[in-house]
């Protein structure tokens, strides 16, 4: 038998070389027929069921934290300051968001598609939540922070309600049956869509801090597609490590640059975007905090508001059923039949009315970026993605854990987020 590269037991060959397998006709009518991950993807690594040792799962499921982290930090920083909010907000913001991840990506890979995807925030509901941030930025409250907390006391209320959107057309089956005509012709470009989306709205960062950001990109481009072939006893690691690595190397260059005084007499703009130490979250945070329901007061209601959020619900359950069937390919799986979809979908409306019960800023979709570090590490296992979010579970108590992390890592992270849509994309 030939050596394939992966490390789980392939099916039996069909009997017919050419042909693909017959199932069992009551298989047929439940779950269609099936196709040996061989099949589908021959350079994986890890299929989706077959797991790294607890060593790689661990370094590899902190790739994903980063990752995920990375849009986190860039969506925070898009809202929080324009509603009124100070580093401190920012940072409360951010370990919900990182929370109601956690929980949200359980339910997928526990009940929901049971891919290895990362449920993340959305960038459609950012448009809706700027509406209600324009709207409020009127003059008309004695403090910021009294305007920042209206305005999340109104996100959580339209959230509330557009969540079930997804709910009902999850639940009634009527996603399912739309996405039956789902072909690839469809679902590339959906995909596609999404990715080069999310690299436009990411990449002109890049432009804000140049000696930071372009040797970021050239040195992951480098590790991840060139050096492997260069250096073939640590191919391994710099194929599956290539993100922690280029993180370490620049970040270190960045904090250099920041001791030996190089951004001293730029703009304050540059020293924002460059300098290791301008988050200010860890003075902000606190050690121990725990998110729960409510916690900017009680839901806000608005007519006007809550039908924006229902075009950025339609929006999200495109992006993520994209991303379904990119992340089955990624990961050696077949690709979910269409009640599983619909099932997600409605798995994916109970998360974003979770997050408007506890408070997040935007709701949730299926993480390309994260689905694109699949493909660029090869490692389709559930269990790795399954081992990020226990560690958003565990972590998210510590709040100042998390400001650590962001506030020496956040100008990298802007830069490396935006990096990993382009491999589910290309693939």
């Amino acid at each position: 038998m030939v050596e394939t590269g992966h490390h789980h037991q392939h099916p039996p060959a069909p009997a017919a070389a050419g042909h693909p397998p017959v199932p069992s006709m009551a298989m047929a009518r439940n779950m269609g027929t099936t196709w040996p991950p061989a099949e589908q993807l021959h350079h994986l690594q890890y299929c989706i069921h077959s797991n790294p040792s607890w060593h790689e799962t661990v370094v590899l499921a902190f790739q994903h934290y980063i990752v995920m982290l990375g849009t986190t930090v860039l969506i925070a920083n898009t809202l929080v300051s324009p509603m009124g909010g100070d580093p401190g907000d920012k940072a409360r913001v951010i370990q919900t968001i990182l929370f109601m991840s956690g929980i949200n990506t359980l339910l997928q890979t526990l009940i929901g598609t049971r891919l290895p995807t990362v449920m993340g925030v959305s960038f459609a509901y950012v448009l809706p939540v700027l509406s209600i941030i324009r709207d409020y930025n009127n003059g008309q409250f004695d403090s910021e922070k009294q305007r920042f907390r209206h305005t999340m006391r109104t996100v959580q209320g339209s959230l509330i309600i557009s969540s079930f959107v997804n709910i009902i057309i999850g639940y009634g089956q009527a996603w399912g049956n739309l996405i039956r005509i789902f072909s690839p012709i469809i679902v590339v470009p959906v995909v596609s869509v999404v990715s080069l989306g999310l690299f436009l709205r990411g990449f002109p960062l890049l432009a804000n801090c140049v000696e930071i950001g372009l040797p970021m990109l050239i040195l992951l481009i480098i590790t991840q597609q060139y050096l492997k072939h260069a250096f073939s006893r640590i191919s391994m690691i710099l194929e599956r490590y290539a993100l922690l690595v280029c993180l370490a190397i620049i970040w270190a260059f960045a904090a250099i640059l920041t001791v030996s005084g190089a951004y001293n007499n730029v703009s304050t703009a540059t020293k924002q975007s460059c300098r290791t130490d301008r988050a200010f979250l860890m003075s902000s945070a606190p050690w121990i905090r725990i998110p729960y329901p409510f916690q900017w007061g009680t839901p806000i209601f608005k007519a006007s508001h809550v039908f924006g959020m229902f075009g950025a619900a339609i929006v999200a359950s495109a992006e993520s059923t994209g991303v379904f069937f990119a992340a089955s390919r990624l990961a050696g799986a077949t690709a979910p039949p269409a009640h599983v979809v619909s099932r997600s979908i409605g798995l994916q409306g109970i998360g974003v009315l979770l997050e408007g019960i506890f408070g997040s800023i935007t709701g949730n979709t299926a993480s390309v970026e994260n689905v694109g570090l699949l493909g660029l590490t090869r490692i389709g296992s559930r269990r790795v993605v399954q081992e990020n979010l226990a560690r958003s579970l565990r972590l998210f108590r510590f709040q100042s854990l998390q400001a650590y992390t962001v506030y020496y890592l956040e100008s990298l992270l802007l830069l490396e987020y935006r990096l990993y849509s382009l491999p589910t994309l290309i693939r």
